[in-house]
C-alpha cells in the first residue's frame, strides 16, 4: 500500500500492511491508524490525502500471520523500491519512521539503542522522526514511557501542523 505524489511535505515509512489493510486497499485503514492520527494531529481524511501526505511500507505487502501477530515486512522491497519512490517525494521535509523496521533501515547506526531511546532523541535524527509501532502494543510503551505523550506528541503535532498549513 503505497500513497505519493510529489507535493508531500509528510512522508511515514511503517512496517507492511496488516491483513485489514491489504482486504481494503487503503493504508493505514485499521485501528493502528486511528492511533497515528491520533498521535499526529492528522485527520483521516488528511492521512490519506497523497497531496499532503506520503505512505511507503517498508514491505509493500501483507506477510502473513506469526504467533503474536504479523511476520515481518519482506526484506526485498525497501532496498528495490525506496529510493525510487523517495527520489519522487522532492517536498518531503519531515519523515516518521514508524516502527523497529524502519529505524533499522533508516537509522542503522542506532542499532545498538533500545526504541525507547531512539524516540526520546528523535531530535538528534531530524527530518527522520522515530516512533514506535502504533499497535495495541504501543499502549505497554506508553505506559513505561509516559514522556512520550508529555512531550514527544506534542512536538510531533507541532511540526506537522507547521507542514500542513
Amino acid at each position: 500500500m503505497v500513497q505519493i505524489s510529489s507535493t508531500a511535505r509528510i512522508l511515514i515509512i511503517g512496517q507492511a500492511p496488516g491483513s485489514k489493510v491489504h482486504a481494503s486497499g487503503t493504508p493505514w485503514d485499521d485501528r493502528s491508524g486511528d492511533r497515528l492520527c491520533d498521535w499526529t494531529g492528522l485527520t483521516r481524511d488528511q492521512l490519506h490525502d497523497p497531496a499532503m501526505v506520503a505512505i511507503v511500507p517498508m514491505g509493500f505487502c501483507y506477510p502473513g500471520k506469526a504467533s503474536g501477530g504479523d511476520k515481518p515486512p519482506r526484506k526485498e522491497c525497501a532496498p528495490q523500491w525506496h529510493e525510487r519512490v523517495l527520489q519522487a517525494l522532492p517536498e518531503a521535509r519531515l519523515t516518521l519512521l514508524v516502527g523497529t523496521y524502519a529505524q533499522a533501515y533508516y537509522l542503522p547506526e542506532t542499532k545498538h539503542l533500545s526504541l525507547a531511546d531512539r524516540v526520546a532523541n528523535w531530535h538528534t535524527f531530524l527530518p527522520k522522526f522515530p516512533l514506535p509501532h502504533p499497535s495495541w502494543r504501543s499502549t505497554i510503551f506508553m505506559r513505561d514511557n509516559p514522556w512520550f505523550e508529555a512531550e514527544v506528541l506534542p512536538e510531533l503535532r507541532g511540526r506537522i501542523a507547521q507542514l500542513i498549513r
